[in-house]
């Protein structure tokens, strides 16, 4: 992304094109229809000449045509008025012109159809005119005789009409343009407010001034929001671990070294000693990495498929505990997913396989199931079972000093279960041995 990239800028540029797109179409349109109303009003005043012509028009008895001195329309009496007329006769060929044409050489129709109109615009001189022609048989004394009744107007006048209009027009669909866009501009920096004041709050969580995003947003970015709470917190809480994990580390690393430290003084318990510390320092280390390590609940972790998993385990512990024949049972179903870090997931049934596969004596059982929005895991061997279930969970406890182990697995488990929400559970299971019970909620 382009450092300048800006939605704002976007969303007003593509208003722009879409409001010029559409005023360009809208004034055309309306252009184009006033431009069409105005030269069916021009043709329709012609027509309306025509028809006065008609009724002053007579012919003579040798069948010529005859007209008034004065015709209603008086800018036909005035020389160059711009209202021209002209009527043809067919049979006697000639044609009658009025008092308006002198001066002028207006374009003549003698060919007209009879009954039959004709609307056009011609040119003659360097002129244009708007044209109605009109082809009628007039009946007179002699008989009757084809006439052909034309009036032209100069199409200037109509053309400054329309140019008025469209002038009008642009002007007034330009401003509403700019108008538009101004009050586009101001409903978007209204609309985009909260998004900016997202952006204030993370520049305040970065700067240290607060914790989490706390205000009120719309509902369409509250799950944003919401989202970014739960990174932050997830963030936070891996950072608090890791440091935890540190000072417990060295907290828990000064006993085992003070005890080294006293041993120099007697060589004879020097290797002895060594031996046991070194191993109480590799449980402390091994604890407290788990712990550091364990991702939590995280509600952007992929969903997993859980029986790879779990095959994966039975196949390790089947070779590391082959001489004691354990049969190691798996229900869980094929399609079976949750959202949950795969290395975390490892981590808890791992250690909970092997510490069932440490205290059976000949079965292991593992359930897998989903309830709703949790999912039970469910660990059963045929073991002795817990003496101590309370105990047992803390760090460098065993049930029994014989069987190997450090003590670490049970209590590695018991924080990664806290850390995703859930709970652990120790009883007594089916098969007569231990069970041990997580349930672990959805994120």
């Amino acid at each position: 992304m382009k450092p300048g990239y800006s939605i704002r800028a976007r969303l007003l540029l593509g208003a722009a094109l879409v409001l010029l797109a559409f005023i360009a179409a809208a004034g055309y349109v309306v252009q184009r229809a006033h431009s069409d109303s105005v030269r069916a009003a021009h043709f329709a005043r012609l027509q309306g000449t025509v028809y006065l012509l008609l009724a002053g028009a007579e012919l003579d008895d040798k069948g010529a045509l005859v007209m008034p001195g004065e015709l209603a329309e008086p800018r036909l009496a005035l020389p160059g008025s711009g209202l021209y007329a002209a009527i043809y006769n067919v049979n006697r060929k000639e044609t009658w012109l009025s008092s308006s044409t002198l001066g002028v050489d207006p374009p003549l129709n003698r060919a007209q159809p009879v009954g039959e109109w004709t609307y056009a615009a011609m040119e003659s001189g360097g002129r244009e005119y708007l044209v109605a022609s009109y082809g009628v048989r007039w009946t007179g004394r002699s008989g009757a005789a084809p006439l052909v009744l034309s009036v032209l107007e100069d199409k200037s006048q109509f053309d400054r009409e329309v140019a008025i209009f469209t002038r009008t027009l642009w002007t007034w669909l330009g401003g509403a343009g700019v108008l538009l866009l101004l009050a586009q501009s101001l409903l978007l920096h209204w609309a985009l407010a909260p998004l900016r004041g997202v952006a204030q709050e993370i520049q305040r969580i970065e700067d240290g001034r607060q914790a989490r995003i706390e205000g009120n947003y719309p509902t369409e970015i509250t799950g944003l929001t919401e989202n970014l709470n739960t990174l932050i917190e997830q963030e936070r809480v891996r950072q608090t671990r890791y440091k935890e994990a540190l000072s417990f580390l060295a907290h828990s690393l000064k006993t085992p070294l003070a005890v080294l430290r006293g041993a120099l003084s007697d060589p004879a318990q020097l290797p002895a000693a060594v031996q046991q510390q070194v191993k109480r320092m590799d449980d402390i280390v091994q604890h407290q990495l788990g712990r550091a390590a364990a991702g939590g609940a995280a509600r952007f972790a992929p969903q997993i498929l859980v029986a790879p998993v779990l095959e994966r385990i039975r196949d390790a512990l089947g070779k590391v505990y082959a001489e004691k024949g354990l049969s190691i049972v798996l229900e869980c179903r094929a399609d079976l997913m949750w959202r949950i870090d795969e290395g975390d997931l490892f981590e808890m049934m791992g250690n909970l396989m092997d510490n069932a596969a440490k205290w059976a004596r000949q079965r292991v059982q593992v359930s897998v199931t989903r309830e709703r929005a949790a999912l039970r895991i469910c660990v059963d061997d045929d073991g002795p079972g817990f003496s101590d279930t309370e105990k047992v969970l803390r760090l460098h406890v065993r049930a029994d000093e014989r069987v190997p182990g450090h003590g670490v697995g049970l209590a590695v488990v018991n924080d990664l279960v806290a850390s995703h929400h859930g709970a652990l559970t120790l009883g007594r299971g089916p098969l007569g041995g231990g069970r041990v019970q997580v349930l672990l909620p959805a994120t």
